[in-house]
């Protein structure tokens, strides 16, 4: 029984291990990359047409912000348009309508499309409005995004070349300096934005539109199969369709699109969750599609599962945090224990490795490197302390069970004298998560209290993080329900 509890736990440790080595290859792979050579549009007339989708549903704080900011583009009016795919039940509706009439009155071709019902949400709002566009291209945006005026300027000179179905562009930050919440998602983001998406681009290994600040080429969406609604990232699902099929990617790192970041714990929970089961279900669909292509290398077919499998980490650290106790238990007992932990001393590179993927990204920012280990530190603490929360949704994607899709609210938070208290889309009410979250918190309290009577010291540090994760998870969840 010990044997098989370690040979248990050794499972998630060889898989957080082996996909660490993907990471160091990621790094290899962008620290070796070439820079894209930046390109510029011509002065012609004939230019493409492009068709700008918004997909809205109930953002009345942040959707004028977004119109205003579409219909600044530095491109010729008549070569584009705007659809405003507007699902929304609220105010958001009649506030769209006279920002709609507002913009027309400059010239500019931009539509309110209402549907008669959110079927397949955002999936089926592009779909709905894909139908009717005008444009050889499709920039999409999310309302909490602001893009630059020259967007548009900067990535359509990029399509010249006949195989390129999308171009996707960095994604900047709005308020990252609101809270510790922001420059904790800032940081995650940043390092996805700049090792993942250049390591994996560099090597024309598969990327993922990020489902905004991006462009698709019609060809591309409509060749693939268009948009489904079958699982929550419909964006990562096209993409993963559309390059099996041969058409190329371009991640542009140096063209970047503020956005604004959740600032609620709520809002964080529900955006990690549509992400993650999202990223499960694509692994559902695609997966099997993927690893039995034979016109992809072996290479692109191991990045390519690490990639939808990236979610699959959660997992692995909620079960190896559960499985510490048993684990320890064993150590009190048994020999095996001793050689078994000198073994998955090896496994500590993953730290080092992880160290280096994020140090990379961060070190940009020019804030050094005692700022960044604080950093690091705090964004693996959050990220342990949402473990339960993500596995959840992972083993849900997995297993097939469906939810709806639920957005992440934008609250127009840009400066730390905004306030969210009052916020119409504010979530005050407790979900059972938080209640396993908090047994799971007295459970890692427990286990520290237990070794430390066994004078048994080798997971001590593992717990001490798993405690404030969840413990900080707690905090800000209980936080909010009183403010």
């Amino acid at each position: 029984m010990e044997l098989f509890i370690l040979l248990v736990y050794a499972i998630p440790l060889v898989f957080i291990f082996s996909y660490s080595l993907v990471q160091l290859s990621l790094i290899i792979n962008y620290l070796s990359r070439k820079k894209l050579i930046s390109k510029h549009l011509s002065t012609s007339d004939n230019l493409p047409f492009v068709t700008i989708q918004l997909p809205v549903y109930n953002e009345l704080y942040v959707v004028e912000r977004l119109i205003d900011a579409i219909a600044a583009f530095d491109y010729p009016k008549n070569r584009f348009e705007i659809q405003i795919l507007d699902d929304s039940t609220d105010e958001t509706v009649d506030i769209i309508a006279q920002k709609t009439k507002e913009i027309q009155a400059k010239n500019i071709d931009i539509h309110h499309i209402r549907r008669e019902n959110r079927q397949g949400f955002k999936a089926g709002a592009l779909a709905y409005g894909l139908a009717f566009c005008k444009g050889e291209f499709i920039a999409i945006f999310d309302a909490d995004f602001v893009p630059p005026k020259d967007f548009l300027q900067k990535t359509i000179p990029y399509f010249s070349e006949k195989n390129v179905g999308v171009v996707q562009t960095r994604w900047q930050h709005l308020n990252e300096n609101y809270s510790l919440l922001t420059h904790l998602q800032a940081f995650g983001l940043d390092a996805h934005f700049t090792i993942e998406q250049g390591g994996r681009n560099a090597k024309n290994h598969f990327i993922n539109f990020n489902g905004t600040a991006g462009i698709w080429r019609k060809k591309t969406i409509e060749n693939a199969g268009g948009w489904e609604a079958d699982t929550l990232t419909e964006d990562l699902d096209l993409s993963y369709r559309a390059q099996m099929l041969g058409w190329k990617f371009v991640y542009l790192e140096n063209v970047g699109c503020p956005a604004e970041l959740p600032v609620t714990i709520s809002a964080i929970k529900s955006q990690q969750y549509r992400w993650t089961k999202g990223a499960a279900e694509c692994v559902a669909k695609n997966l099997r599609k993927l690893l039995t292509n034979s016109h992809l290398s072996i290479s692109t077919k191991l990045h390519g599962f690490y990639h939808l499998m990236n979610s699959a980490v959660f997992v692995a650290v909620f079960f190896l945090s559960i499985l510490s106790l048993p684990v320890m238990l064993v150590a009190s007992n048994s020999e095996i224990y001793d050689k078994f932990f000198r073994f998955t001393a090896l496994f500590q590179v993953s730290w080092v490795i992880l160290g280096c993927f994020y140090w990379i990204s961060f070190q940009k920012t020019g804030l050094g490197f005692l700022k960044f280990v604080k950093r690091f530190v705090l964004f693996l603490l959050f990220m342990m302390g949402l473990s339960f929360h993500n596995s959840v949704a992972v083993l849900e994607g997995w297993l097939g069970r469906k939810t709806p899709f639920v957005r992440t609210p934008k609250f127009n938070i840009n400066k730390q004298s905004d306030s969210w208290q009052n916020n119409k889309y504010l979530v005050k009410t407790i979900a059972k998560s938080t209640w396993i979250e908090l047994l799971l918190f007295f459970y890692f309290v427990t286990a520290l209290f237990i070794e430390i009577y066994l004078k048994n010291y080798g997971l001590v540090p593992f717990h001490l993080m798993l405690i404030l994760g969840y413990g900080s998870i707690l905090f800000y969840t209980f936080k909010q329900m009183k403010s």
